[in-house]
């Protein structure tokens, strides 16, 4: 008897000689397999191979077409190991049997058959569709494990970076809103610039830690009314060391990695005159870049202590000005399409009246 665990398997026999197909089925039903479907007419087998579910076919090579080796070519994409092939034919030569394994089948019998070994190799076949199956569903639970944990720790990275991008907020004339504003700004900049989907999503969460190193800096000096002086400019020129310190690790997500990197590079510029490293050009990470025009935007466009809005084409005209100088000409060029959009994130997220 087969093993207890086949009962469920179904095997299906193609043999375009009936009396073929009801000795194998006969004989494999002795043996306990119940879920055996055969076919004398090929075509019609053919297509319920490729629209049902089965564990095991014992096919014929010498048929009228579609052949055994026409079905074989039909049946290649399939997994060789969840859904094995056993030929069984009256083509006894070595061309023939060398092409139906070249073909994709997993074993080769040749008529008349020795029915003991006819069963011997469907319960090895058995096996390993069984090993597969079995294998392919503790993979796919192990991915769907580790998608969920994933999404959780992300989530979790999320709520660190939101807390300390607004801690980060509020200990400057910054608002939550304006961390918002910078995120959504990114994103929908690193979209239309033709970045994937996951990494519009994780500048959307990172970029709103853009300033979190101002926590470092005092607030005789973060918050002065005034004109900073020239030691107190360089004290507040540390801020990107600052978050960068904070924010990176090695072991650190992709989502804190980029916040990291924004935080240390947001007020690069493409000219070489930022700060803290003086990069230029493309030495200027993309997120850098990005982030550098979403921060100086909203800032011209939002209320300050110390001035008025910029209207719209006041601070357009600036963010112009400064391609090739402040930030990347090729995304000053890419943000004229976007400033519509910009805008609305401006409303939705507004803290005060914007001037137009």
């Amino acid at each position: 008897m087969l093993s207890n665990g086949f009962n469920h398997s179904r095997v299906v026999i193609v043999d375009d000689v009936v009396a073929n197909s009801r000795l194998l089925e006969s004989s494999l039903k002795a043996f306990g397999l119940r879920d055996t479907i055969s076919f004398s007419d090929s075509a019609a087998a053919l297509e319920w191979l490729q629209h049902n579910a089965w564990n095991l076919l014992l096919l014929d090579l010498d048929m009228p077409a579609p052949n055994g080796f026409d079905i074989l070519r039909a049946l290649a994409d399939r997994d060789r190991s969840s859904n094995p092939i056993i030929i069984i034919t009256a083509l006894n030569d070595s061309v023939s049997r060398r092409t139906g394994l070249e073909l994709g089948a997993n074993d080769y019998l040749s008529k008349p058959v020795d029915l003991p070994e006819v069963i011997l190799r469907v319960r090895s076949n058995l096996q390993l569709s069984q090993a597969s199956l079995a294998l392919n569903e503790a993979n796919t639970t192990l991915e769907r494990r580790v998608h969920e944990r994933t999404a959780e720790l992300s989530q979790s990275y999320g709520a660190v970076v939101r807390t300390l991008a607004r801690a980060a907020a509020y200990r400057d004339s910054d608002t939550g809103n304006h961390i918002l504003r910078i995120g959504e700004s990114a994103a929908l900049i690193a979209k239309t610039y033709g970045m994937n989907a996951d990494w519009v999503e994780l500048i959307r969460q990172a970029a709103p830690m853009h300033d979190v190193g101002k926590i470092g800096i005092a607030d005789e000096i973060l918050l002065k009314p005034g004109p900073l002086t020239e030691a107190e400019r360089s004290l507040m020129q540390e801020h990107p060391r600052i978050g960068h310190s904070i924010l990176f690790d090695q072991h650190a997500s992709e989502l804190t990695a980029l916040a990291a990197e924004i935080a240390l590079n947001h007020h690069e510029k493409w000219d070489g005159s930022g700060y803290p490293r003086g990069l230029s050009g493309e030495d200027i990470p993309l997120s850098g870049r990005i982030v550098a025009i979403c921060d100086v935007y909203d800032a011209l466009r939002m209320p300050r202590p110390y001035k008025a809005p910029w209207p719209q084409e006041k601070a357009r005209a600036y963010i112009r000005e400064q391609s090739g100088k402040h930030f990347d000409p090729t995304l000053v060029d890419l943000v004229e399409g976007l400033y519509e959009q910009m805008e609305t994130l401006q409303h939705d997220f507004s803290d005060h009246p914007l001037a137009e």
